[in-house]
């Protein structure tokens, strides 16, 4: 099973390099058959090649790879399109279709938290929206008709709606069998108008899974009031992405939560830390690598659970076991979570508790 990596920008070679200290060590104890290679993409790439996202490296990873593993970028400093600066992850999520971002919300006990009992997964769609760069066959979302106006639009699709809707409700039935759908149709009566009518549509294929429609300001709300109350969160894009922030924040730390983007109908997944490029401290060893480590363990666990691969399955499983084991202890910790360990040693520490894992004859 061949895995491509692209460590990108800021902070990306760092926890990309403890990531794959771990995925090795999960590879060796559980006989993954993994290989790992490296592309180049972000300034790495602009500087090579004039471009920060190539063609042909999506073309292989839709064709060649299994799996990708996604370093953080500083999208924000990349020039425009036209010079280049293309946003990779929008370039992944719309180039390979990968419509589901699927970002769980966990607190822990051992850690400090403002959302005790929270355990959720939001599941956001990823390629429509709000986001001007994947909403325009040609073009984009945005435009200003004049010097003093600004517009944006938003697309909706009934097949972007329904896909995202029914994979949040077969999450649901491996878990609480509860979907929460999110919107804000009191406002937008024709975009999340669609999106409620195709999550009402696929509810009926669910009977057994209790629904629950939130408008999105109450929502956030009563998710730093009641964090317990909820199990599978479905959401349009710029809702999720920002609920997803606040859910993993609230769990403990963005830092924390892992994070993938998959297509359940070709089989392909990316795993991508949800935090940014931190360029503030990149090159000195000192951010924390969980949300890639983590990210890369529900990599695993989904093309398990995708191929029918039940070692795959427990090596993502004992991946985010090793991670609580090793900050269960406050002299583990990076410095975001008040402890001093660097980056790189923190990856150590992981691969060595995964290593300690019994694996059954």
């Amino acid at each position: 099973m061949k895995i491509m990596t692209l460590p990108c920008d800021g902070i990306g070679p760092e926890i990309m390099a403890a990531t794959l200290e771990v995925a090795r060590a999960a590879n060796a104890r559980f006989d993954l058959g993994l290989s790992f290679h490296e592309e180049e993409s972000g300034f790495d790439s602009l500087a090579r090649h004039g471009i920060t996202l190539r063609e042909e490296v999506l073309d292989r990873a839709r064709n060649d790879f299994d799996g990708v593993i996604l370093g953080t970028q500083s999208h924000m400093d990349y020039p425009p399109v036209a010079e280049g600066g293309r946003n990779v992850s929008a370039g992944f999520r719309i180039g390979l279709d990968l419509y589901a971002n699927v970002r769980p919300a966990r607190s822990r006990d051992f850690i400090s938290n403002k959302a005790p009992g929270m355990d959720l997964i939001i599941m956001r769609e990823a390629t429509e929206g709000f986001y001007p760069d994947r909403n325009m066959f040609k073009g984009v979302g945005e435009m200003m008709p004049d010097p003093d106006m600004a517009l944006s639009v938003r697309k909706i699709t009934r097949h972007g709606s329904m896909r995202i809707c029914r994979e949040a409700f077969k999450l649901a039935m491996q878990r609480q069998k509860k979907v929460t759908a999110i919107h804000k149709a009191n406002s937008f009566l024709m975009t999340d108008g669609l999106f409620l009518e195709c999550f009402r549509k696929v509810a009926q294929d669910f009977p057994e899974v209790e629904t629950e429609e939130l408008i999105v300001d109450a929502f956030a709300a009563l998710l730093v009031r009641h964090p317990q109350k909820y199990d599978v969160v479905v959401a349009t894009n710029f809702y999720g992405d920002i609920l997803s922030d606040l859910a993993s924040e609230l769990s403990g730390s963005l830092g924390l939560a892992g994070s993938i983007n998959a297509n359940a109908e070709t089989g392909l997944c990316c795993a991508q830390a949800q935090h940014g490029s931190a360029p503030d401290i990149a090159g000195r060893n000192v951010a924390n690598p969980t949300s890639l480590i983590l990210s890369a363990a529900m990599m695993l666990t989904w093309l398990g659970e995708q191929r029918g691969v039940h070692k795959l399955m427990i090596a993502g499983q004992a991946i985010a076991e090793a991670v609580d084991a090793v900050i269960d202890d406050p002299a583990n910790r990076t410095r975001d979570l008040g402890g001093s360990v660097n980056t790189d040693a923190f990856g150590r520490l992981v691969a060595q508790e995964v290593a300690k894992v019994a694996v059954a004859a």
